[in-house]
């Protein structure tokens, strides 16, 4: 096998790895909690990486076409993006974990009826799908310059793109399958879904504060 050959398939396994950055974990995780099971959490890994893949490979085709990388002030404003969606996320976590312990648990009749609602189930398919499009969107200036300064050709650099992108749907995909079997086990009471909501929560904030803090001195 070629070096360029094994530096395209390379990109599945670095992409696989790629999925499980903290700031990526942290953002999905908010929303995991919601789930109830590995099928449902899965999913939302899938939809995630889906939208992460667009963002790349969308944003890494234009650069790689027009030959430049992404500009310093714009990565850094995309990262800064991320910083702002985990704030939201942690902020909508414990909001939802507080009202519920004010409202008290539904009971299993209107947890299915809430369940079944079409726009609930709209929600769930978009949030995942756009915090992947701006994490996506955060990475392509950092991977458009590894393609162009390991890979040889237009082509090369657009697949070893793609198989990036699908490194990291499936990564989240298994991560975030495990994530919802494993708290469907131990999150069962109401007090323990409402601790891990605020917990996850709070933890979104906190990295997205100190991911935020480096990033202002690059947008001057």
């Amino acid at each position: 096998m070629s070096s360029t050959a094994l530096g395209i398939v390379l990109g599945l396994l670095v992409g696989l790895r790629h999925s499980v950055e903290p700031d990526h974990l942290t953002a999905v995780s908010t929303l995991v909690g919601e789930t109830r099971g590995a099928g449902p959490g899965a999913l939302l890994g899938a939809l995630w990486g889906l939208g992460h893949t667009l963002a790349l490979v969308a944003v890494g085709a234009i650069l790689i076409a027009i030959g430049a990388t992404l500009p310093v002030r714009a990565g850094a404003a995309f990262e800064l993006a991320v910083a702002a969606m985990l704030l939201v996320l942690g902020a909508r976590a414990i909001i939802v974990a507080t009202r519920a312990a004010a409202a008290g648990e539904p009971g299993p009749a209107a947890a299915a009826t809430h369940a079944l609602r079409p726009s609930d189930r709209r929600a769930r398919a978009w949030r995942p799908l756009v915090i992947g499009l701006v994490h996506g969107l955060a990475g392509s200036g950092a991977l458009t310059a590894i393609v162009f300064a390991e890979l040889p050709g237009t082509a090369a650099r657009l697949i070893y793109m793609a198989l990036f992108g699908l490194g990291s749907i499936a990564g989240m995909t298994l991560v975030s399958g495990a994530a919802g079997a494993t708290l469907r086990i131990v999150a069962r009471s109401s007090g323990a879904r409402r601790g891990l909501g605020v917990a996850t929560g709070a933890l979104s904030i906190a990295i997205g504060v100190l991911w935020s803090i480096p990033l202002w001195s690059r947008l001057g």
